[in-house]
């Protein structure tokens, strides 16, 4: 366990360049008495390892020192060949670049492991987009991917859901998130940091222009903010509900994965039924959602949620009666 933290320590300190004892200390999930111990180590192996003390201050390998480790346990050397998608590098224009990594490493590891390597890669795929619905095309993928690995800002033809629909922005781009099949633009425009769904880009220009990326901003922290932000404005509305043993056993596969948590965390036995509480986005949405259930359901708040789905059954027996 020693031997792979000070491992990881010298690999941090080659990756990060300068940190502190207590970043070390984060990083590694230690005390900072026990980083203390480990440069000590370090030292001792002949390692080039030096610190400076104050605000400023913190562990540095001498400048041009590589380490020459190129040990992976077998785990490391399976994970790495579910690690590169195949579809999405290809999207991005790294398929072949991600197929001579894995040529390269899979040349470079002992037999024993080449073979468990080989069989991770036979047994699983992971196949991102969602079920029943086609790849996105998204042709200026590349030029934008291109743009946020160079830090260059974009002028981007745009269309939107609501009115004016076709808009003109021009963007700072700071990361590209692959969900359920569909990859997003997270960019810093005239006044704050937006989503654009890549496939709704109707011209793409990349301009001379390069920009500093804002300081502290982690990309995978943002979009799960943006996600809880995005969740919280579309469910505004709430409805309490009661469902039969079959419904409420169903419930979580008809319905989003709030809305399931919700009604776990709020039913109530009532004998034959559950009675739960769920947000609901707005009248018409929730009534079609509940009316996939049939008789399963029966909405008993808000009123105006009951009468659109008595009217839409009288619509239907209408029809068909």
């Amino acid at each position: 366990m020693r031997a792979s933290r000070l491992v990881s320590l010298l690999l941090l300190l080659q990756t990060k360049g300068r940190m502190t004892a207590q970043a070390l200390a984060d990083e590694l999930e230690v005390s900072v008495r026990t980083i203390y111990r480990d440069v000590e180590s370090l030292h001792g192996a002949g390692v080039p390892l030096y610190g400076d003390a104050g605000p400023a201050g913190g562990y540095q390998l001498l400048d041009g020192y590589r380490t020459r480790l190129t040990g992976l346990t077998e785990q490391e050397a399976e994970s790495l060949f579910l690690a590169g998608l195949p579809g999405p590098a290809a999207d991005l224009g790294l398929g072949d670049a991600v197929s001579a990594a894995q040529l390269k490493l899979m040349a470079a590891l002992p037999s024993s492991m080449r073979d468990r390597a080989s069989r991770m890669a036979s047994r699983f795929h992971l196949d991102a987009p969602a079920w029943y619905y086609d790849p996105e095309r998204s042709p200026f993928l590349e030029l934008v991917a291109d743009a946020v690995w160079h830090s260059r800002c974009l002028e981007v033809s745009y269309r939107r859901w609501q009115a004016p629909e076709d808009v003109t922005r021009t963007l700072k781009p700071l990361g590209l998130v692959l969900k359920a099949g569909r990859w997003y633009l997270v960019a810093q425009g005239s006044s704050r940091i937006s989503t654009y769904r890549v496939s709704q880009m109707q011209a793409v220009t990349v301009l001379d222009t390069t920009f500093e990326r804002p300081g502290g901003f982690d990309l995978a922290e943002h979009w799960a903010a943006s996600l809880e932000e995005f969740q919280a404005r579309q469910y505004t509305g709430e409805a309490v509900i009661r469902l039969t043993a079959r419904g409420f056993e169903s419930f979580a596969s008809n319905v989003l994965p709030v809305v399931a948590r919700a009604a776990a965390e709020s039913a109530v036995d009532e004998g034959e039924r559950v009675r739960v509480t769920i947000p609901i986005e707005s009248i018409g949405h929730a009534a079609g959602m509940l009316l996939r259930m049939g008789g399963e359901v029966e909405v008993l708040s808000p009123p105006e949620l009951r009468a659109h789905i008595t009217d839409v059954v009288r619509q239907l027996a209408a029809t068909y009666l």
